[in-house]
């Protein structure tokens, strides 16, 4: 009996591409999409397995819904006259109403229930003027990151030197002529209070001062009238003794 025909839609579905360089790890996504109404288990296998890192390698597809699946090529050395004889695999079937157990669902699925799609990997190396498009860019991005870089070191380096004791400092200054402005302040009020009491007592004490020295004066004017009065009194008292005795 042949195999159901594969109800997940696959891109890319024939080819997973990967473009080097192969010196690092070159990734490309598989997307996976479910159009039924029902959910999908899925499961993507390889025939090289130690050569490559599947995110992720199976799991449920709910109906109507995508999934992308990244796949990880390790690096390794590549030959350009060496054709990949690599492939993938994504294997489906449709998940019961009831599924608790995934493991257990593909273990007792009928074969006639599977459905699979085969792809196949390129390898593929930029083109000599896209190498040399990609270094230019690279340069231009290494230089500018290098200018960023070094106006950020820059910057790091001048809060850095005033991390180190410049910012303390001068934080301990602005608190310094903060508390001067302050007590200045307060000093003006000071002095604006105390003008303000002395010119209230002002007036009481001039005209005390006034009064004590009209005081002293009637003071001065009495005593001078009361020598001339004994003067003449003792002058008139002279005059009677005299006459008296002679």
């Amino acid at each position: 009996m042949a195999r159901p025909e594969q109800v997940l839609l696959l891109e890319p579905q024939h080819e997973l591409k990967f473009r080097g360089p192969f010196t690092d790890v070159v990734t490309t996504t598989l997307k996976l999409a479910n159009p039924t109404d029902r959910n999908v288990c899925f499961k993507v296998k390889t025939t090289a397995p130690r050569r490559y890192c599947v995110r992720p390698n199976s799991g449920v597809i709910d109906a109507g819904t995508s999934i992308n699946v990244s796949v990880m090529l390790q690096p390794f050395d590549y030959d350009p006259n060496e054709k990949s004889k690599h492939k993938f695999m994504v294997q489906s079937l449709i998940a019961p109403p009831d599924m608790t157990d995934m493991e257990g669902v593909w273990k007792e699925a009928k074969p006639e229930e599977l459905m699979d799609s085969k792809l196949r990997c390129v390898f593929e190396m930029p083109l000599e003027n896209e190498k040399t498009h990609e270094i230019d860019s690279n340069k231009m991005m290494s230089s500018s990151l290098l200018k960023s870089e070094s106006s950020t070191l820059s910057m790091k380096s001048v809060v850095s030197s005033l991390d180190d004791g410049e910012v303390k400092r001068i934080m301990e200054e602005c608190k310094r002529l903060q508390m001067e402005v302050q007590r200045l302040r307060e000093e003006n009020k000071q002095i604006r209070q105390e003008d303000d009491g002395l010119r209230m007592r002002k007036s009481p004490v001039m005209a005390a001062q006034q009064s004590s020295s009209s005081s002293v004066t009637v003071k001065e004017e009495g005593l001078s009238i009361r020598v001339i009065a004994l003067i003449i009194l003792f002058f008139v008292i002279g005059v009677i003794v005299g006459k008296l005795l002679l």
